[in-house]
């Protein structure tokens, strides 16, 4: 997005777009544009080497290449016994597992719902040229093409859909998010842009897409954000009621620390003077889920992103959700390896203050990709925090994907991921069991936006992207281990 939105952070020499290597989790910061890319630590380096390294001596034992070995079960139990050996003990995870693949599957237990809350996918104006098509094993616009006329076989309704640019755009995101990963539902979101219908993908694109492959599975796949910027008063209202009347947006995306065209500051959720007009039309339209960008400082002030503000708006409006992206994490970079998470700490203390309010949700795109592969003391801190602070029933899954590439790296690393006994003594923690974990990869989110659970589950096996994927599988493709976000060179 590039040129595009001038809120993101500035390009810089050193920094280049997208990574491919071969292990199956990344181990260097990426970037989904909204902050700068740090260059690999020594940490990170050390993991990718050991992952390397065993997988080298594992893969000719079982009778497959490196890059084989890695693209499977084996490549995940490598890595994380990787991080496990360099950060210590943050995953459940045996040595057998690297070798057996059924070892593997067994010690992941049962299938689990998954809701991804924050999804991104990557538009045309993101690569005009189609410069990914040069790449080996990236998915290439002449490849996404032939995925759309293998679907046609399968469904000969199809057949007088020609498509449009925005299509093979979203169908990358299919394979990323539906194809390579277990993800059962998604809500796709946006950057900001200088006007709302100007925003990376603006909302006509954002339900376009929503709609198309909710058409395509017969089935409620995929929701949408709207997006407001009440900076810009009736006008803002009358395009939140266009959005809810003609696009029937599923939720509100909002950007505090982002300023429109003309405007030189951000907003807090708390201004009553800017912000509740629009949350009492978001209210009136029945529109009643907030999800806004907190932590990760974008926009030219940083404080219009910390969480603070949120207090007081929640408690104000009771009944609308408000759903806080990135768990108002400040930024990788200021988490150290103590128990103060800057920002996400301060906004759970405050909430302890007022254990009342249940209105407020932390979700955790990026925030969780981020921390458990540069900093997984720092990670199990967040998660402890603000599950003591804001119950399990409160934290949401998020992956800002496809930035990340597919969200199942991540869906395993959290399958996987223990706060350490010693840490949870220390700080008072709870565990992180598999009920735990089932309400926040998605029982969570299909309570907030009213989604039947188990008729989606039943649906999975018989809809349209199901289909596809057996075939995909069927011709050998595998995950194409790229990072599309901002790397450090």
């Amino acid at each position: 997005m590039t040129g595009q939105n001038r809120h993101a952070f500035q390009i810089r020499p050193g920094m280049r777009r997208g990574v491919r290597t071969l292990a199956p989790l990344p181990t260097q910061l990426v970037s989904n544009e909204e902050f700068p890319p740090l260059p690999q630590t020594a940490a990170q380096r050390a993991v990718e080497d050991r992952i390397l390294a065993r997988a080298g001596r594992l893969a000719p034992r079982l009778g497959l290449s490196r890059r084989d070995f890695l693209r499977r079960s084996g490549g995940m139990a490598t890595s994380l016994l990787a991080m496990n050996a360099v950060f210590g003990r943050f995953f459940d995870v045996l040595e057998v597992e690297a070798a057996d693949p059924a070892a593997f599957r067994e010690r992941s237990g049962a299938p689990v719902f998954i809701f991804d809350v924050q999804l991104h996918y990557v538009g045309a104006g993101y690569d005009p040229g189609d410069a990914e098509a040069g790449r080996k094993g990236a998915v290439s616009k002449q490849g996404l093409l032939g995925l759309r006329k293998r679907a046609r076989r399968m469904n000969p309704a199809l057949a007088s859909d020609r498509g449009t640019l925005a299509d093979l755009s979203w169908e990358n995101f299919v394979k990323e998010v539906f194809l390579d990963s277990e993800t059962a539902i998604g809500l796709i979101s946006t950057p900001p842009g200088p006007y709302p219908q100007e925003a990376v993908v603006p909302p006509k694109e954002m339900t376009h897409i929503r709609d198309e492959i909710n058409r395509i599975t017969q089935s409620r796949r995929m929701l949408a954000h709207g997006l407001v910027t009440p900076q810009l008063g009736r006008a803002d209202l009358d395009f939140m009621d266009l959005q809810a009347a003609a696009l029937k947006v599923d939720a509100w995306k909002a950007y505090t620390g982002a300023a429109p065209k003309g405007f030189d500051r951000g907003w807090f959720v708390d201004d009553e003077k800017i912000a509740y007009p629009m949350l009492e039309k978001a209210r009136a339209l029945g529109v009643r889920r907030f999800c806004v960008h907190k932590g990760l400082p974008l926009g030219p002030v940083a404080d219009y992103n910390h969480p603070r503000d949120l207090i007081k708006a929640a408690t104000d409006f009771p009944d609308i959700d408000f759903l806080v992206y990135h768990a108002g994490l400040l930024g990788v970079s200021a988490a150290g390896p103590s128990g103060d998470v800057p920002w996400t700490t301060e906004f759970c203390q405050a909430k302890r203050k007022e254990p009342g309010l249940r209105n407020i949700y932390m979700e955790l795109g990026s925030t969780f990709g981020q921390l458990v592969t540069t900093n997984p003391t720092a990670c199990a801190h967040l998660l402890g925090q603000v599950i003591d602070a804001f119950g399990a029933d409160h934290v949401l899954w998020g992956t800002d994907s496809i930035w990340y590439g597919t969200p199942q790296w991540q869906i395993e690393a959290f399958r996987r991921f223990e706060i350490p006994d010693a840490l949870a003594e220390r700080y008072g923690y709870g565990p992180l069991t598999r009920p735990v974990k089932e309400q926040i990869f998605g029982l969570n989110a299909a309570r907030v936006f009213a989604i039947d659970v188990n008729a989606q589950r039943n649906d999975l096996p018989t809809d349209y992207l199901s289909r596809i994927k057996m075939a995909y599988l069927e011709d050998g493709a595998a995950p194409s281990h790229r990072w599309y976000g901002w790397v450090a060179t």
